[in-house]
């Protein structure tokens, strides 16, 4: 626990463990300074980053802001702002971020900042949020507060715009995206948190197969001229069938469909958004293993194939466009293969790869329910 002293502002970053409090760390370098700077008037903030599940069990708005309440009262910090990973709802509407400038206290649901410069996304939002509740410390007793919206951090992350708030509620200022273009702000910044890179050391029973896989197709005298005799279109084809089958046998196999019971509005539209996060991060990490398998078969065709015996088998000199094309299908070939090989895979080692931490524990607490 910090006290603050004569002019100094505490301020706490309460995050989520995993990316969010990584997120806190590096912004709570360059926080005070750019705070001080823009507050004026001497003051100074004291930032402390404190890592703490408190997502926990829950995505219930009121049981949060029971939480953030109750670790600033224990923890006597003038101002809290919780940062999670977690995509928030508010009647109906993707959650950004809520304050409360009487408590001083605010939540920022990280996924609807998008997916592209979400750092520096991220330290705006919060430092705007931190310079709105503290105006509130700065004024006398029946004044009102200095800074009363989030303008120039609205203006910057349109389609960003104040929420609804119901009279019971101890939130007092609420931003909240909606639309086509909130809805793929959240689910860029759910990608995002997922981290679909990952899933590619991740998977490495799906990745041992298609290596070996490709290995074997590229010497194999058949392939060399069914690639020569296919189009591009039908290689386009082969392509996308042995991707898009790549991520359905994984979201089937290992169980990363969402299935709700309830069948209200607002969670139908919540596990839609969960789905298409699922689809699109795995869609990302198979993608960049194609690409990995079409480099790598490249290079041991460069290695292994002997112009004169592919010319005596194709009737066709082994050109860079042969090398190409031949890549290009046995990539295909050898994705299908991983997705047969990622059968060995535990359902836990493929959700680790595809998902963060904070969104395992969510779905394994779904599945627990069930």
């Amino acid at each position: 626990m910090r006290k603050s002293a004569e002019g100094v502002t505490v301020v706490a970053l309460l995050a989520d463990p995993d990316a969010p409090t990584e997120i806190a760390q590096h912004m709570a370098r360059a926080l005070p300074a750019r705070l001080a700077d823009r507050a004026g008037q001497g003051r100074r903030f004291d930032v402390e980053v404190v890592s703490e599940p408190f997502t926990a069990g829950t995505e219930d708005l009121p049981t949060l802001t029971r939480r953030i309440m109750d670790r600033r009262r224990a923890e006597h910090w003038d101002i809290v702002v919780a940062l999670t990973d977690l995509p928030l709802h508010s009647y109906g509407h993707k959650l950004v971020v809520e304050l409360s400038h009487e408590h001083g206290w605010a939540l920022l649901s990280l996924p609807s900042l998008g997916g592209l410069r979400f750092r520096r996304r991220a330290l705006r939002a919060v430092e705007e949020t931190v310079l709105s509740l503290a105006s509130q410390r700065g004024t006398g007793a029946g004044e009102a507060p200095h800074h009363q919206s989030l303008g120039r951090f609205v203006s910057r992350l349109a389609p960003i715009h104040p929420g609804p708030i119901g009279e019971e509620e101890t939130a007092d200022l609420r931003y909240v995206v909606s639309g086509p273009g909130g809805y793929l702000r959240v689910l860029g910044g759910m990608v995002r948190a997922n981290q679909p890179w990952r899933l590619v050391p991740g998977l490495s029973k799906a990745l041992a197969a298609a290596l070996a896989t490709g290995a074997v197709a590229t010497v194999n005298s058949t392939l060399w001229s069914l690639s020569e005799a296919l189009s591009t279109p039908r290689l386009v084809i082969a392509m996308v069938g042995s991707v898009a089958l790549m991520i359905g046998w994984l979201i089937v196999d290992a169980h990363l469909w969402h299935r709700s019971k309830d069948t209200s509005p607002e969670e139908r539209k919540r596990t839609s958004l969960y789905n298409a996060s699922t689809i699109v991060t795995v869609g990302i990490g198979v993608l960049v293993c194609y690409a990995g398998l079409m480099l790598i078969n490249l290079v041991w065709a460069l290695f292994i194939l002997n112009d004169r015996v592919f010319a005596s088998m194709t009737r066709t000199p082994l050109h860079a466009s042969e090398y190409w094309t031949l890549s290009w299908f046995v990539a295909s070939i050898a994705t299908v293969g991983g997705a047969l090989g990622s059968g060995f895979e535990s359902d836990e080692a493929i959700r680790a790869a595809a998902y963060s931490k904070r969104e395992q524990d969510r779905r394994r607490m779904l599945d627990d329910d069930d």
